[in-house]
Parts: structure tokens; C-alpha cells; sequence
């Protein structure tokens, strides 16, 4: 396909949120490493500088993605896996160390991160495997070659550690049900979830106490209808209260104390309110500051460069993790109003470009897209809102860093690429 056809072809709409994205993006990181001493935007040694680059390398990025065949992304799909598996692997031994985590290579001019190219690249395996003639996701083998392909990065990431990219990872589990995979998978997930969730709030005795009555209404709910299942009922209880019953080993004796008080405070399991109050001021530090710089930003905020939280730094990682929080205090109930639906639209316009594929393959790596970013944007704003956990993802396209800018451009450019070439022949 020539350059003037592609243009002709991808969706500009999608391009118009994205420039607005990392537009707005920038702006907020600008305001949140400001400095009198240094105003220059082109001032590379600064982090607003250094994203500003950052940004044309992405755009020469975008440039070379829509410039490669559609079916170079497809034909290759493993290859890109495997490189970026070996890269994360290599980590190990070449790895530099930032805040606690070997996650990085110190190219000199910037730190790559690979765990943020194993993203598409996994997502991109993920589709070719599923699109192929010869797979069938209700078969129980190809499930668990498609689980493969998503824990091996999983698995390589946890150690480093960085557990919040390999949470990430997770998210392409729901390609898998969009294309098939039972629902009784789904809702194993979401119970095993609720039963250690509840298990730390009230105890084993009040979630198998709450499991009979459950079991009780559909029992009286269903009787008349069909022949009551009591053997896969108790099997369900005796599983379920077993997992309880291990929750508060696994929590007391696998789970670092970094995570059990970010639990605690997230779930508000100490009952004391003065230790409450404490414990969000000095583990949940980040999280306290983040909320209290978007309170005070009110409805309209403060105005661009007027954040008096931001520019005392008082919310650490305020560039990175935390960005959100800039545009609470500096652009209020408004200006966090205004990104929340700028995402909202982009996840949307994503899901329609997906339904509209001609391709198997188009069709389900689009998902992957979706599942990455959704899950990046829901964790990164809950966690800065204080609603969820503190786990350590950036904001996409908003948030500093040159290895997630990159990874998340070539991510949303290679799908645009794919629905530009939607109508060939080939496909």
C-alpha cells in the first residue's frame, strides 16, 4: 500500500485523540517539573525536555509503522515475541536498577525498557496463535498454549520486580473471551477474587456463613425448574472455604510487607482510625498527596503552572505514576473530566475500529489494544484517586517516560496500520 493510500485510509480520528493525549500529556509534565532556572522547552537535560524528544521519536516511529507492509506485523508476529522475550530475559544480567527494579538497559542517551515492547509484541503472538485455522480456544489445548503465551512475559517480569507490568499482562486474558473461551473461567476469576477480598475484611467464618445463604437462594430459586446439582454445589463450598481458610497464610507468609500495608490501607483493615490516618500518611503517602492535590484543585482548578502541591512537590513520582494528579489541582472537576473522556472515546473508537476487521487476526490483536489500555487507564486513575491499590503503571501517552511513549505508540499504530489495510485482497 503507497503512503498517499494509507493516509487516505487510517482513521484520523483516532490520530486526532492520540496527539491530543500526549499534547495534553506533556503540558502536565511540563507544569510538574517546572523550574525558574530552567524555562527553555528545549532544554533536553530537563524531564519536559527529555519527553519532548521522547515525542518525535515516537512520531518517526509512527511514520516507519505505517510505512511497513500490514502483513509484516502478522508474519512476524513471533519473531517480535521472541526478541522481546530474550530482551526481557537479558535483563538479568545486563539489567540497570532504578527505585529497587532491574528493568531497564542504560543505552546512554535514554533507559529502555523491554517489558513495555513485550506489550504489542505479546499481543501481536497472541492474535497470530488465535487467528490460526488450525486453533480452537474451547479446546482445553490450545487454551493453555494461549495462557502460555501470555504468562512467559509474566514470569520474566515478576522477578525484576515490576509487578504492575506484569499485571498488565493479564489483560489479554480477555481477548481470549471475546473469542470463545468459556465464561466459567471468567467467573472463577471474579469469585477467587471476592473470596480473598472478603476473607481479609471479615474472616473465613463470615464468607462461608455468606456461601451457604448464596447457596441456599439458588437452591430455592431453581428447584422447581431443573434437578438441583448438590454434588457440584458442595464440591464449589469445599473449594471455596479451603481457599479462604489459605488466605491469611498466603497473605502473612508470600506476600512482602510493602504489599500487605497497601492492602490494609486500601481495604481499610486497621480498625483504629488514628493508625488509619497514619498508616495513609506514611505508607500510602503517594496516594494521600495525590488525593489532597486534587481536592484542593475544586471544580475549575488553579490555573496551568498554579498547582501549589505541584510545584512544592509533595506528591512524589508526579511526572510518572502520579500525572493525574497535576491535572486534578491545575485543571480541576473540569480538566480530569475533559482526559476520563478523552480515553473513554479512544477505548471506544478502538472497540468499533475492531468490530469492523475483515481480518482474524486485525480483529483480535485490536482487543489486545483495547484490554492493554483499559487496564492501564482504570489502575493508573484508581490508584491516584485512591480507589484501588497503589500499583506502579504509567498513564498512556500522558505520563513521563520514553519506553512507554514508544510502546504504546507502536501498540495503537500497528492496529491503525491493520484497519488502514482492512480492504485488501490478502486479508
Amino acid at each position: 500500500m503507497s503512503g498517499k493510500s494509507v493516509l487516505r485510509r487510517v482513521d484520523w480520528f483516532t490520530i486526532f485523540i492520540f496527539l491530543l493525549l500526549i499534547s495534553i500529556g506533556w503540558l502536565n509534565i511540563y507544569s510538574s517539573t517546572f523550574s525558574e532556572e530552567n524555562k527553555s522547552i528545549l532544554d533536553f537535560s530537563t524531564l519536559y525536555g527529555k519527553q519532548l524528544f521522547f515525542i518525535g521519536i515516537s512520531l518517526v516511529a509512527i511514520f516507519i509503522l505505517l510505512s511497513l507492509e500490514a502483513n509484516f506485523y502478522e508474519r512476524f508476529s513471533s519473531v517480535l515475541y521472541i526478541i522481546t522475550m530474550v530482551l526481557l530475559l537479558g535483563l538479568f544480567v545486563f539489567g540497570k536498577t532504578i527505585a529497587g527494579a532491574t528493568s531497564w538497559y542504560d543505552l546512554g542517551f535514554f533507559n529502555l525498557q523491554p517489558s513495555e515492547l513485550a506489550k504489542f509484541a505479546t499481543a501481536l503472538a497472541l492474535a497470530k496463535y488465535l487467528s490460526d485455522i488450525q486453533t480452537d480456544i474451547k479446546r482445553r489445548k490450545d487454551q493453555l498454549f494461549a495462557f502460555v503465551i501470555i504468562i512467559i512475559p509474566v514470569l520474566l517480569v515478576i522477578p525484576q520486580p515490576d509487578p504492575g507490568s506484569a499485571l498488565v499482562f493479564f489483560a489479554l486474558v480477555f481477548v481470549l473471551f471475546r473469542e470463545g473461551l468459556p465464561l466459567i473461567y471468567l467467573w472463577i476469576f471474579f469469585m477467587a477474587v471476592l473470596i480473598f477480598i472478603t476473607t481479609l475484611m471479615f474472616g473465613t467464618i463470615w464468607v462461608s456463613i455468606s456461601l451457604i445463604l448464596l447457596i441456599a437462594i439458588f437452591l430455592l430459586l431453581k428447584r422447581a425448574t431443573f434437578k438441583v446439582p448438590i454434588l457440584p454445589l458442595s464440591l464449589f463450598f469445599v473449594i471455596a472455604v479451603v481457599f479462604s481458610l489459605s488466605v491469611n497464610f498466603v497473605f502473612e507468609n508470600v506476600f512482602e510487607q510493602r504489599h500487605r500495608d497497601r492492602f490494609s490501607l486500601w481495604l481499610r483493615l486497621e480498625k483504629d482510625p488514628e493508625k488509619l490516618e497514619e498508616i495513609r500518611k506514611t505508607i500510602g503517602y503517594n496516594t494521600y498527596q495525590s488525593e489532597k492535590a486534587i481536592e484542593s484543585g475544586g471544580f475549575f482548578g488553579k490555573g496551568f503552572l498554579e498547582g501549589t502541591r505541584t510545584k512544592g512537590d509533595f506528591v512524589p513520582e508526579q511526572h510518572t505514576d502520579y500525572i493525574f494528579s497535576t491535572v486534578g489541582e491545575e485543571w480541576g472537576f473540569v480538566g480530569s473530566a475533559t482526559v476520563v473522556l478523552l480515553f473513554s472515546i479512544l477505548l471506544l473508537r478502538l472497540v468499533y475500529l475492531a468490530e469492523r476487521q475483515r481480518s482474524d487476526f486485525s480483529r483480535m490483536y485490536g482487543y489486545g489494544v483495547i484490554s492493554i489500555l483499559l487496564l492501564h487507564y482504570f489502575i493508573n486513575i484508581g490508584m491516584v484517586i485512591g480507589v484501588l491499590p497503589t500499583i506502579g503503571i504509567p498513564l498512556p501517552f500522558f505520563s513521563y517516560g520514553g519506553s512507554a511513549l514508544i510502546g504504546f505508540t507502536a501498540l495503537l499504530f500497528i492496529f491503525l496500520k491493520l484497519d488502514a489495510n482492512r480492504l485488501k485482497e490478502w486479508i
